[in-house]
């Protein structure tokens, strides 16, 4: 146990997971707290990039360039919208003399994907568009000047049969993919400078920005740096080796390259986040922790056929642990992705289990928060059908499949009238034979035109909604709105489970982060209106960039992400859909990779290429060894789950077991 000292001294708390690094920085704080410092902590009550980040917007808020912090989600959006003139083929492309021929633009979503998930690495590495620019053309000049031998041994073996035609090229070829490549290059330089603009004039921007603008002004003005490292005097930091080189490099702006003052706590062969931190290096004295609190757990292991059958011994496996003494908060099932939750979610709520789900699990993907999300565009849009058949089909509405035939035909006597209304304007895709197709539904729901078809039934529920919609868009001006969506969500949606059961339990926790999570939207748009908040939920329902924070609930067992649940120890824990494909989930390269060597290095030939890959990208991922260092990030990340429980451990899966060649079965290598 390290004895904790108030020392300038720069310190690094290492070991594997389980060794107490965590609690020796809490004892160094506390110690540092009762000495009067008030340092800065990053990695202990919460995440250390959520810490650094928001002292990254303090910094520039001083200096006098407030900006608002925005997530992914709605950073993904401004990026589309900034290349939306690119995408065009506007004048940009010309002015550029860009060949619209170009990787990854026959298919724009796949192409923006990659874009952002480039960019985004760009801005953590602290590289700058010119550089990043100047490092392409250089590296796609020196890679076709001095092409390596593309017929070498190794290489060929490497590489699947179906791709080997890729290293067959002719020198001509080889000049065609480089001109492709520099207008790749171009192209994606120019998108950034746009998204770079639309940033400033809207005044937001990401952590990730905020912390590479923060050390830009740091840089510049030592004088700050030293009112900073004046102010806080110590940090501690832990989890260090998977801080991006933007963060750790804020670190250093404020307490000087030699880190005086800094105590990190980490596993620096651990990374679980691949940013390649090296932020150890500049610290020459270690407290290494070689011996875990405990011994390692002994884990058990059970592969079913199915999903739903390996959910249910979960289940149950839970159950018995509850029923033994267990505490509910003490249990956990972890996942590769929380966004396969939903089946072991279900499982735990029909042993009247309650369950706290967190990690990238989207909150607005879930059925429930659906089903509350589509009242209220049944309020502000009732022609959005999607919505409105949804609400017709619901439990609270329960209409059959007959009944919204009807709702959705012609009324069979529709009274004739000299002079109509004009029907909304249908939208686009709307069938040319048919005007009336995109308006018919809402029309015969709101207007009765086909209630003398329905089954009694059937007329009293769409009567009762039809009368309760106009109550809401009543109250909808004169409610808060907060109290408005309570309103339409008490009087609209059917409860799940019995009162007091973990199902009705569930139900209402994701209504309660769903209404937080719109109230935080309005809050920050201050002239944004009902549309607006449901136009960003759609947005977020449809992203894979949504998450759901942990939330430390002792009365719950917790099913999360396993990168969630950094720093979190649990009595009890399950690794839950351990295969291939899922844990670790297939490698699928990108679109395009990025080296500071090699620059650009494109996946996929356009045009007139006689072959589906381009003979750099088949290169790169054999030198780089891309898929093994994917899996092996993954075995780390396993290893880290595993380490997680404290009293006993479950591996599950189900199907058939592979060989492990595309992608290693961790469940058969620990049997």
């Amino acid at each position: 146990m390290i004895v904790p000292e108030v020392k300038l001294e720069p310190l690094a708390i290492v070991g594997s997971a389980g060794t107490g690094k965590t609690t020796a920085l809490r004892e160094r704080i506390e110690a540092a707290r009762a000495n009067g410092y008030a340092p800065l902590v990053a990695g202990i009550d919460e995440p250390a990039p959520q810490r650094l980040h928001a002292l990254a917007l303090e910094i520039l808020g001083e200096a006098g360039t407030p900006v608002r912090l925005i997530d992914d989600v709605e950073a993904e959006a401004l990026f589309e919208e900034a290349a939306a003139p690119l995408l065009a083929m506007e004048t940009e492309l010309l002015e550029l003399q860009i060949d619209p021929e170009v990787q990854g633009l026959r298919t724009p979503e796949r192409f923006l994907e990659s874009a952002f998930r480039l960019e985004r690495n760009l801005v953590e590495a602290l590289i700058p568009i010119e550089e990043f620019l100047e490092r392409s053309l250089t590296g796609a000049t020196e890679f076709y000047a001095h092409t390596p031998n593309l017929a070498q041994p190794g290489l060929l073996s490497a590489t699947k049969n179906e791709h080997r035609d890729s290293l067959a090229v002719s020198p001509q070829e080889l000049q065609r993919q480089y001109r492709r490549e520099i207008d790749l290059a171009k192209l994606l330089a120019q998108l950034f400078r746009a998204y770079e603009r639309l940033l400033r004039e809207r005044g937001c921007a990401t952590g990730r920005h905020a912390v590479a603008e923060a050390v830009t002004l740091l840089a510049s003005d030592s004088a700050r740096a030293a009112s900073l490292r004046e102010r806080y005097r110590l940090a501690f930091v832990d989890d260090a080796q998977d801080l991006t080189p933007g963060e750790a490099t804020l670190v250093q702006e404020i307490f000087g390259k030699s880190l005086e003052g800094v105590t990190l706590a980490g596993n620096p062969a651990g990374e679980l986040r691949g940013t390649g931190c090296r932020i150890f290096d500049g610290i020459s004295k270690r407290a290494e922790l070689a011996t875990p609190f405990r011994p390692p757990v002994q884990p058990s292991f059970m592969r079913l056929q199915t999903q739903r059958e390996e959910a249910a011994e979960i289940a149950a496996h839970v159950e018995r642990l509850l029923n033994d003494g267990a505490k509910p908060g003490e249990v956990a099932i972890l996942l590769r992705s929380a966004r396969t939750a939903t089946v072991y979610e279900e499982a735990l709520l029909e042993r009247n289990v309650p369950v706290n789900v967190s990690g990238d699990y989207n909150l607005f993907a879930d059925r429930r928060a659906l089903d509350a999300l589509a009242l209220l565009w049944n309020v502000h849009d009732p022609f959005r059908h999607d919505y409105l058949l949804r609400t017709l089909s619901n439990p609270a509405m329960h209409l059959s499949d007959a009944s919204v035939a009807v709702l959705c035909g012609e009324p069979s006597e529709r009274q004739i009238v000299l002079f109509e209304e004009e029907p909304p304007s249908p939208p686009s895709g709307a069938h040319r034979h048919d005007p009336m197709r995109a308006v018919r539904l809402a029309r015969n729901v709101l207007e009765g035109e086909c209630d003398a078809r329905l089954p009694e039934i059937a007329v009293e529920r769409v009567a009762r909604f039809r009368a309760l919609r106009e109550g809401w868009v009543a109250s909808q001006a004169t409610l808060p709105f907060e109290a408005f969506v309570r309103l339409v969500w008490s009087q609209g949606l059917a409860r799940e489970g019995e009162p007091g059961s973990a199902r009705a339990r569930a139900q209402q926790e994701i209504l309660s982060q769903l209404l937080s999570r719109l109230s935080a939207f309005l809050a920050a748009h201050q002239r944004a209106g009902l549309g607006d908040v449901l136009a960003d939920a759609e947005r977020r329902a449809l992203s894979s960039l949504e998450s759901c924070p942990l939330r430390n609930r002792a009365d719950a067992v917790s099913i999360t992400s396993v990168e969630r649940a950094r720093g979190r120890g649990f009595d009890h824990v399950v690794i839950a859909n351990v295969r291939p494909g899922a844990f670790p989930p297939w490698y699928a390269a990108d679109t395009f990779h990025f080296s500071r060597r090699l620059g650009m290095v494109p996946r996929d030939n356009v045009g007139d290429a006689p072959t589906a890959r381009t003979a750099k990208f088949t290169y790169y991922v054999y030198r780089v060894r891309a898929r093994e260092r994917y899996n092996e990030r993954a075995r780390r990340l396993f290893d880290y789950a595993r380490s997680r429980a404290r009293r006993s451990l479950l591996v599950t899966a189900f199907g058939r077991p592979t060989r492990g060649v595309s992608a290693p079965e961790f469940l058969e290598e620990l049997r």
